[in-house]
């Protein structure tokens, strides 16, 4: 009975060798990266999972507060590894306690990132967010149908002949920024009356406006719907490829100035495949890559360095000191981004 029981035990652990040898491919690992559209090539997420063996699973948003909104009812089990907010949503998600800090020690080229983008007010010490690209909201111009030298600035898209053929991001803080700077206010302002102030402009500037587009602001543009409105400069660089006439306008106002960084939410279930993924796309060859193709700086200095001449040289993708001469910098409004919301969805629902 006893050699039985041994037979038998022995053929049940062949068998359990066999399973296991059938089944030793490690689990497929998954990266659940959650960005604004059209902002990463395809062909660097391609790459990344061809040497790293990491499936990105990729899904987009058109604003900042969709991408907040979303991120705080998600849990472990259906969280993002990785996102990307904007400035000033940095400060806002870090308070929140919304984010882990990112092990800079497992980025080779951290160093290499322009000391003018890190460290900032919005993530001191650079803990909780490495830049990824930085830009500029301005305006576009399509000069075969007005004169690119009577416009310098936001208070032009009120001029009663262009209505109805304006565009505004899909964005509030955006949107009333060119309010308040129209008004003489900071785009920063925390100031109710100022905000209120800023509303009841922008009213004025309704009856003018074509669409309230953040998915992709250059297509009203090309498709012939709007002729001048609010733009990221990356946009427009993609926009000219196929419009030459469409031209970039640092406003006299000011425009805005903003960093789009990695992050990795607190309760992401792969950080270990977000950090491979953040260390993949700083490398200089990686990043300028994706500065060619999406149109938007990137903040690393050895990676502007490999860029064509025509793209380094563009001055809607790399402003000069000039251009930026009256630039705000988004920064975190604290409570005041209710009373922003509150006046947006008036302001979206024509009241």
């Amino acid at each position: 009975m006893i050699g039985t029981l041994r037979v038998w035990a022995g053929a049940l652990c062949a068998g359990v060798v066999m399973l296991v040898g059938c089944s030793d491919k490690a689990p497929e690992q998954v990266l659940y990266f959650y960005n604004w559209s059209e902002y990463m090539p395809q062909s660097v997420l391609d790459d990344f999972r061809k040497e790293t063996g990491i499936r990105v699973v990729y899904t987009t948003y058109d604003s900042n507060e969709a991408m907040y909104a979303r991120l705080r009812l998600l849990d472990s089990s259906n969280a993002y590894d990785l996102a990307v907010p904007s400035t000033y949503y940095v400060s806002k998600m870090r308070a929140e306690g919304l984010l882990q800090p990112i092990d800079r020690s497992r980025l080779t080229h951290f160093e290499q990132l322009d000391p003018h983008l890190v460290d900032q007010a919005y993530d001191p010490g650079s803990q909780y967010s490495v830049p990824y690209l930085w830009g500029t909201t301005g305006m576009a111009v399509n000069t075969a149908v007005i004169d690119a030298g009577s416009v310098d600035g936001w208070a032009d898209l009120w001029r009663p002949e262009l209505k109805g053929r304006v565009l505004l991001t899909n964005d509030v803080r955006e949107v009333f920024h060119l309010g308040l700077r129209v008004l003489g206010y900071s785009g920063n302002s925390t100031d109710e009356a100022e905000i209120a102030a800023a509303y009841q402009k922008l009213k004025t500037l309704l009856p003018s406006v074509r669409a309230f587009n953040s998915d992709a602001p250059r297509m009203p543009f090309l498709e012939g719907e709007a002729d001048i409105g609010v733009i990221w400069n990356g946009e427009l660089v993609m926009a000219q490829e196929d419009m030459p006439a469409l031209q970039y306008l640092y406003p006299k106002e000011g425009a805005v100035v903003w960093v789009d960084s990695f992050v990795i939410p607190k309760n992401a279930r792969n950080a270990d495949a977000a950090h491979q993924f953040i260390d993949f796309a700083l490398r200089p060859e990686i990043a300028a890559r994706i500065s060619e193709e999406i149109g938007y700086a990137t903040p690393n200095l050895v990676a502007r360095d490999l860029l064509p001449d025509a793209v380094r040289n563009n001055p809607a993708s790399y402003p000069t000191d000039a251009d930026l001469e009256q630039a705000e910098f988004q920064t975190d409004v604290g409570e005041a981004l209710l009373v922003y919301e509150r006046y947006w969805e008036l302001l979206k629902a024509g009241k």
